[in-house]
């Protein structure tokens, strides 16, 4: 047994394949499509993914040489993933190299942007922008180094409409924040690696009772996910580069500047179509500042 938990999980599969039943074959084809992601799987999401049964997945977690699913997972869970920081600095070289300066970071930020706004499908924003005009309430929601992103948005969503609200992603009060929404309301998403296990069952429950969902994701095109499959619209964000980058000039981090870039595009798209409404929202908004003295005064 120990032996084998050293063995890779695809080459783990490739020695059984050939005996493989069909269900078991297409389960063994869900986990190699996904492998990087498995960890936030439960295994009924998985059987589900294969269209098979929660028995056939047991026996084919036994047939790759683990006592059950959850030997599988904690194998899963223990392993660093190629994206995650660990991964990524123990392919870094010990010295940095002169593309590993400052300017050089900035300018494969600026390309990644480039890159990304000429392939973002302008029908999906157009789509976005829609729902968020129409939504009698707009709910942002983000875990993790998601959570930044959403907050960004819901301060400025929060500017020239009313009715939006950060939801909280602490403290297991999901269903209570899902229970004040309904068909004419907005569920934002944003969906950025490393993902929480959680949003996908919390957009499972949202999407049962028909709250429409918009998902800021950093999916690549094809790549598929709990998270946007059950959105109505997938807004794309960029996290690397086009190419794979050496390891020199691969950030050790994630990088959110398209997802930040779409939220400040969508905020201020959003006032244009809502012009007159969000203009006095801002005056009001302005006027209690002054009120309030909680500005520091510009120089």
């Amino acid at each position: 047994m120990e032996q084998q938990s050293a063995t890779p999980l695809d080459a783990r599969i490739r020695e059984v394949y050939a005996d493989l039943s069909a269900a078991e074959r297409k389960l063994a084809d869900v986990l190699l499509a996904r492998q990087h992601d498995l960890r936030g799987y439960s295994a009924t999401e998985l059987a589900a993914l294969a269209d098979t049964s929660k028995s056939s997945a047991a026996r084919f977690f036994r047939r790759l040489g683990y006592a059950g699913f959850d030997e599988f997972r904690l194998q899963v869970r223990s392993r660093a993933t190629p994206h995650s920081p660990l991964a990524r600095l123990a392919q870094a070289p010990a010295q940095p190299s002169a593309d590993a300066g400052l300017q050089a970071h900035a300018r494969r930020d600026a390309q990644r942007l480039l890159a990304w706004s000429e392939e973002l499908r302008d029908e999906d924003v157009q789509a976005a922008l829609a729902q968020l005009v129409r939504a009698r309430r707009i709910a942002v929601l983000g875990y993790r180094h998601s959570q930044v992103t959403a907050q960004y948005a819901s301060l400025l969503f929060d500017q020239v409409r009313p009715d939006v609200q950060l939801l909280a992603t602490g403290g297991g009060r999901e269903a209570e924040a899902l229970a004040g929404l309904g068909a004419k309301d907005l569920l934002f998403v944003v969906d950025f690696r490393r993902r929480s296990a959680q949003l996908a069952r919390v957009l499972a429950a949202a999407s049962a009772v028909g709250i429409p969902l918009v998902v800021l994701s950093d999916a690549a095109p094809g790549e598929w996910l709990a998270t946007t499959a059950q959105a109505d619209v997938v807004l794309r964000c960029a996290r690397t580069a086009a190419a794979p980058q050496p390891p020199e000039q691969t950030p050790l981090f994630d990088t959110y500047v398209c997802g930040i870039s779409l939220v400040n595009f969508l905020a201020t798209a959003l006032a244009a179509r809502l012009r007159a409404s969000a203009q006095a929202r801002l005056t009001r908004i302005e006027h209690l500042h002054a009120a309030l003295g909680d500005l520091q005064a510009p120089n």
